[in-house]
């Protein structure tokens, strides 16, 4: 690989670490064989940054490298981060029903447990109030139920353009696939209240999924070790209760 095609790779590298990233760490990645040009490479980088007219810099913390806003722009990233708002914190059942919507919208709530095997009442409350859903007209069926679907903020909070960048089903679920075989089993009573295939290849993709849209991308900012963006958070239970939920 030419030091061409390496310099950006290091940088996206650096950007994207959320500890410093170590020259060992990138040699390991990148091969032993580009040791000497990512040496090089990164020693580039910190002069690049250095000069004038950038507000951030690459610095060496810690036996390792990491970017970070220059001193003397923290008074104006410190006025910023007071202006934002706090980031959207959900649990892991919410971020699983917030998946079956994402792929499913428009769908209702029966239609939403159906595929979770569990009352979702209570976190569809949560994902309206929280602006990331909303009522999308009614199933003309009996009782006419409410059909869900996901919002602008929706986009922005998980970084997407449109909903055409969400995975497709069969191309999520090869990614999904290695880590279900070795940490996540679908239980077969769940399996069991599962009444076609496609609902199959959700459920058995929506915990992964989830979890996959609870690391969405932070935006990272050393002022004095600030963070701010979409938090990661796991949830705690998947005993939903139908207290207080939306009109069904």
């Amino acid at each position: 690989m030419s030091e061409e095609e390496l310099k950006p790779i290091i940088e996206t590298l650096i950007y994207l670490a959320e500890e410093p990233l170590t020259l060992k760490a990138m040699v390991e990645l990148l091969g032993e064989e580009n040791e000497p040009s990512i040496t090089k490479l990164v020693s580039q980088l910190i002069h690049q940054y250095d000069a004038p007219g950038h507000g951030i810099e690459v610095r060496e913390l810690a036996d390792g490298y990491k970017m970070a806003t220059k001193p003397e722009y923290h008074d104006w990233v410190q006025r910023f981060i007071r202006q934002q708002k706090p980031p959207v914190r959900l649990s892991l059942p919410a971020l699983e029903t917030l998946a079956v919507i994402a792929y499913k919208q428009p769908v209702t709530l029966p239609e939403i447990q159906e595929i979770r095997g569990v009352n979702a009442a209570a976190v569809m409350k949560t994902l309206v109030e929280k602006k990331l859903v909303t009522a999308g007209g009614r199933k003309n069926v009996v009782g006419r139920p409410i059909l869900y679907k996901t919002t602008k903020n929706f986009l922005l909070q998980f970084g997407l353009k449109n909903l055409g960048e969400l995975p497709g089903l069969d191309e999520y679920q090869e990614i999904a696939q290695a880590s279900l075989d070795g940490s996540l089993e679908v239980q077969q009573s769940e399996r069991n209240q599962v009444k076609d295939s496609s609902d199959v290849e959700i459920q058995s993709i929506v915990k992964d999924l989830a979890k996959g849209l609870g690391e969405s991308e932070t935006v990272h900012s050393a002022v004095d070790g600030l963070e701010f963006g979409s938090d990661k958070e796991a949830g705690s239970s998947h005993q939903e209760s139908d207290q207080a939920g939306p009109e069904k």
